[in-house]
C-alpha cells in the first residue's frame, strides 16, 4: 500500500503562537468574514488571536486597540458590510519611528504572526516591515524597552496578506475580496435606472469607482449589455466620439429606448487625459440631443452586506491565511492567500505588488495591450468578450458561414440563462451564422417551435430572471424522430443546449441517435445552467451563484428575526435534488451550525451530537443555532422529522422554527457573477461551435460523428475544458443525478470548524507556495 502522503489539520499546532490580525486601507465587504475566519480557526488550532483595531494606526498606538480575540466577539460578523474592527490610513506607520513603536508593542504581546486584509499599500507596508523586524528588536534591546531574551524568542515576523479591495486591482488573485459584493451594488442601480430611462428614452452615465483599474466597469458593461464602456487600461483610438454617438443612435434606431454609458473614474484617453461623466454628457447632448443624465456611485459600492461569493472567499482565505502562517518557517517569504479559479493558492507578496507596480507603469508608459496582459487571464478575457459582444457589424462586414445554429433551454428555469442565450445569439452573428431559437427545449423541438433570431431580439436579456425562451424537462428519446425531421427542415447545422441535468442527459441521448439518424450528426455542446450544481464535468453551473445569494439573504433575514426572542434554532430546508451543493457553501455563507447533506449519511447519533452542541452553544453569549437541510437528503429524516427532534430534544433550552424555501431559489434577477459567467461560457461554446462547423464540412454539408463531437464545457478547477459527454459517463450517479465526485465536499470540514466542531480536514491541497504566472501567449482557457 502506498503510505498516505496527506497532511490533515489535527497535526498542524497553534498552541504557544499569537495571531494580529488587521484590516487596513480602504474597507471592503467581507474583510469581517475573513477577520472571523482568521479569529476561529487560530483559536481551533489552539493559538491566541489579537484584534489591532484601526489598522496600522491601532498597531503604533498600541493600548486598548489591540485586544484578544474570543470565539464569541466574531458572531454575527459574518453579514455585516465594511470592516467591524476599523481600519484607517495611517500616515505614522510609515516613518521608523512609528514601525518602532509597533514592532514594542507586538513583542509586548508576543505577536509574531500577522495576518493583514488590505490592498497593495497595505501589505508593501506589511513586507516592508518584516524585513526591518530583526533591526527593530536590536534599536528596542539598545534602548532598554525589551530584553535580549524577548529579542530572541520573537526573533522571526511571519505575515500573510488578503487582498481586501473592492477595485479587484491585485495581480495575481482572479477576486479580491469585496470585488463581487460591489458589483451587486452597481448590477443593483444599473437595474433600477434601466426601468426609468426605459419610460423616458434617456440616456445614462454612469461612474463606478477604479481609479487605476477598470475591472468594476469592464465587468458591470459585461453584465447590463451597456452600449459603451470607458477604462483606464483601452483608451479609446482617436475619433472614438463619433464612434460612440453612431453607435449610440444606431441601438435607438434599433427600437432601444435607453442608453448606458459606463466610465470607471480613472477613465482616460490615449494621451493620458481624463475622460469625465460631465465631458461624456456633453458629447452625448451636442452630438444627439438625447436627453442625458449622469449617475456617479461613489461609496454607494464600498458598502451593504457583502454577497455569498464574498463571504465564502473571505472565510475560505481567512482559513488558508492560518495554515499558512502556522506552516511557516523562518525562511519563507511573505505571502498571500489568493483564488486561483476555484482553487486558493499562496503566492509571494512581493510578486504580485511588484506586478501590479508594473501594470501602473505599463499604463504610464502608454503600453496598453501589455498593461491588460499583466492584469492577468481573467481581465483579459472578460475585455475579449466584451470586445466580441459590443460591436455590431453589418452585413457586409460579416463572414457568411451559411451555416445555421439552433440554441435551447433545457430543465428547470436558472438565473443567467438569458445571459448566456442572448451572448451565444450575438457571438454566432458576429460569426456569421444564421441563429434559431428553439422555444420550450425539446419538446418545442419536435413540435416545430423554431424561428430565427436576430441581434436586437436578444436586447435586454442579459439582467433578466428565469427563461425567456421557455424550458421543459421533457428528454428527446421518444421524440427522436421528430427532432431529426425538424432538424432537416430548418437545416440545422449545430446545436448549443444550455441547462441542467436533462440536458446532460438529452445530449446523450441524441449522440446515441445519430446511427439511427444522421441529420444528428452535427456539433453539439452544453453548458450548465442548473441552481443545484449538480452537473458532471463542471465544478459550477449558471444559476447556482444567485441561489446561493437568494439563500443567504433569507438566512440573514431569519437569524435577525431571532435577535429579539433568545435560545431559536432554525431549521431551513434548502433546493439541490440529491446535491448538497446549496446547502453545504450556503450553510459557509449564512455561518450555519449544521448542514445535513446526502453525500455524507448521518443517522441518529449525529442528529443528537447537533443537538447536544446547539444545548452547549445556548450557554454562550450566541443565543440562536441555524441548521440547514437539503430536500433529499434522508427518505425518513425529514425537515418535519428533525424540526420535532430538535423540538423535543430542545425543550426548556430552545425552541424551534422551520422554514421551506421552495422555489424563491430558482428565481430573481441573475447576480454579476451568473450574469458574466453565463457571458463567457456561451461566448466559448458559440467559437468552439465555429471550429467545429468548418473541420466537419466535407462535400457540401457538415457531418459530426466523433465522440468529441458532442461536448460538455465546463468549468474544471482553474479552466473552461470540453468534455466529450460520452466519457462523462463514469463520472455520474445517474439514479440521484449528481457527479461521483464534487470537489465542495472539501469545505464541508470548513463549515464545521467555524461553527466549533471538532473535525478531520485535508489540508494538503493548500500549502505549496506557487510563481506568480508571467502572460504568455494566448491562453484561452482561463475563464
Amino acid at each position: 500500500m502506498m503510505p498516505d502522503s496527506r497532511k490533515f489539520i489535527e497535526n498542524l499546532s497553534g498552541a504557544g503562537k499569537s495571531i494580529g490580525v488587521l484590516t487596513s486601507g480602504g474597507d471592503a465587504q467581507g474583510m469581517n468574514a475573513a477577520v472571523r475566519a482568521v479569529v476561529r480557526m487560530g483559536i481551533y488550532v489552539g493559538a491566541k488571536v489579537y484584534f489591532v483595531h484601526e489598522g496600522y494606526q491601532g498597531m503604533v498606538d498600541g493600548g486598548d486597540n489591540i485586544k484578544e480575540a474570543s470565539w464569541e466577539s466574531v458572531s454575527s460578523m459574518l453579514q455585516v458590510g465594511g470592516t467591524v474592527i476599523g481600519s484607517a490610513r495611517c500616515k505614522d506607520f510609515r516613518t521608523h519611528e512609528g514601525r518602532l513603536r509597533a514592532a514594542l508593542n507586538l513583542v509586548q504581546r508576543g505577536i509574531t504572526n500577522l495576518c493583514v486584509i488590505g490592498g497593495d499599500g497595505s501589505l508593501t507596508g506589511a513586507n516592508l516591515f518584516r524585513e526591518e523586524w530583526s533591526g527593530l528588536l536590536d534599536e528596542l534591546v539598545q534602548s532598554g524597552q525589551i530584553t535580549e531574551e524577548a529579542s530572541q524568542t520573537h526573533s522571526t515576523l511571519h505575515i500573510v496578506g488578503m487582498v481586501g479591495s473592492i477595485d479587484n486591482d491585485f495581480c495575481g488573485t482572479d477576486m479580491t475580496i469585496g470585488t463581487d459584493s460591489a458589483l451587486h451594488r452597481i448590477i443593483e442601480v444599473v437595474d433600477a435606472i434601466m426601468t426609468t430611462a426605459q419610460s423616458h428614452q434617456r440616456t445614462f452615465v454612469l461612474e463606478v469607482m477604479g481609479r487605476h483599474c477598470g475591472y468594476l466597469a469592464l465587468v458591470s458593461a459585461l453584465a447590463c449589455g451597456a452600449d459603451w464602456v470607458l477604462i483606464p487600461e483601452m483608451p479609446p483610438k482617436d475619433g472614438w466620439e463619433e464612434q460612440m454617438c453612431h453607435k449610440l443612435s444606431e441601438n435607438r434606431a434599433d427600437k432601444k429606448r435607453l442608453n448606458i454609458i459606463i466610465v470607471a473614474e480613472g477613465a482616460i484617453d490615449h494621451n493620458n487625459k481624463p475622460i469625465t461623466t460631465d465631458l461624456i454628457k456633453d458629447l452625448v447632448v451636442r452630438c444627439l440631443g438625447f436627453d442625458t443624465r449622469v449617475t456617479i456611485l461613489g461609496h454607494v459600492q464600498r458598502g451593504g452586506t457583502p454577497s455569498a461569493f464574498d463571504r465564502i472567499l473571505a472565510s475560505r482565505m481567512g482559513v488558508e491565511a492560518v495554515l499558512a502562517l502556522l506552516e511557516a518557517s523562518p525562511g519563507t517569504p511573505a505571502c498571500v492567500v489568493s483564488l486561483c479559479g476555484n482553487q486558493a493558492v499562496r503566492l509571494p507578496l512581493m510578486e504580485c505588488v511588484q506586478m501590479t507596480q508594473e501594470v501602473q507603469k505599463a499604463m504610464d508608459e502608454k503600453r496598453f495591450e501589455e498593461a491588460v496582459k499583466l492584469r492577468g487571464r481573467s481581465f483579459e478575457n472578460n475585455l475579449n468578450t466584451y470586445k466580441l459582444l459590443s460591436h455590431r457589424k453589418i452585413d457586409t462586414e460579416l463572414p457568411n458561414s451559411s451555416f445555421n445554429v439552433a440554441v435551447l433551454n433545457v430543465g428547470a428555469p436558472a438565473a443567467g440563462m438569458n445571459a448566456a442565450v442572448r451572448s451565444a445569439i450575438r457571438v454566432g452573428i458576429t460569426e456569421g451564422h444564421t441563429m434559431f431559437a428553439v422555444s420550450d427545449g425539446f419538446e418545442g423541438f419536435y413540435k416545430g417551435q423554431i424561428k430565427e433570431i436576430k441581434w436586437g431580439d436578444v436586447g435586454g436579456w442579459t439582467g433578466q430572471g428565469g427563461s425567456l425562451l421557455g424550458t421543459k424537462r421533457t428528454l428527446p428519446a421518444k421524440h427522436i424522430g421528430k427532432i431529426a425531421e425538424q432538424m432537416s427542415i430548418h437545416n440545422i447545422n449545430a446545436l448549443l443546449v444550455i441547462g441542467g441535468f436533462e440536458a446532460y442527459l438529452g445530449l446523450m441521448e441524441l449522440q446515441a441517435a445519430r446511427s439511427k439518424h444522421t441529420e444528428l450528426c452535427v456539433p453539439m455542446v452544453m453548458v450548465p445552467a442548473t441552481v443545484s450544481n449538480n452537473i458532471p464535468g463542471s465544478d459550477l453551473s449558471i444559476g447556482a451563484d444567485t441561489a446561493l445569494n437568494a439563500i443567504t439573504d433569507t438566512c440573514d433575514r431569519i437569524k435577525q428575526s431571532a435577535s429579539g426572542t433568545k435560545r431559536r434554532v432554525f431549521i431551513i430546508e434548502t433546493m439541490g435534488g440529491y446535491c448538497g451543493y446549496l446547502a453545504t457553501v450556503g450553510g459557509l455563507a449564512a455561518g450555519a451550525d449544521a448542514a445535513y447533506i446526502y453525500e455524507e449519511p448521518f443517522d441518529i447519533r449525529d442528529l443528537q451530537s447537533n443537538v447536544e452542541h446547539l444545548t452547549e452553544k445556548m450557554k454562550t453569549s450566541i443565543q440562536r443555532g441555524l441548521v440547514l437541510r437539503n430536500e433529499n437528503c434522508s427518505e425518513n429524516y425529514t425537515t418535519d422529522f428533525i424540526y420535532q427532534l430538535y423540538t423535543e430534544e430542545g425543550k426548556g433550552v430552545f425552541d424551534c422554527r422551520k422554514n421551506v424555501l421552495g422555489h424563491m431559489q430558482q428565481g430573481g434577477a441573475p447576480s454579476p457573477f451568473d450574469r458574466n459567467f453565463g457571458t463567457k461560457i456561451a461566448a466559448k461554446a458559440m467559437q468552439w461551435i465555429s471550429k467545429k462547423l468548418k473541420e466537419f464540412y466535407r462535400e457540401g454539408r457538415v457531418f459530426a460523428n466523433t465522440e468529441d463531437s458532442a461536448c460538455l464545457l465546463g468549468m474544471r478547477r482553474r479552466a473552461l475544458v470540453f468534455q466529450p459527454v460520452v466519457q462523462l459517463k463514469d463520472e455520474t450517479d445517474f439514479i440521484h443525478r449528481i457527479p461521483k465526485e464534487q470537489w465542495w465536499l472539501r469545505l464541508r470540514p470548513l463549515m464545521k470548524i467555524l461553527a466549533k466542531y471538532k473535525t478531520s480536514y485535508d489540508v494538503s491541497d493548500a500549502g505549496q507556495l506557487e510563481h506568480i504566472i508571467r502572460p504568455r501567449a494566448k491562453d484561452s482557457s482561463a475563464i
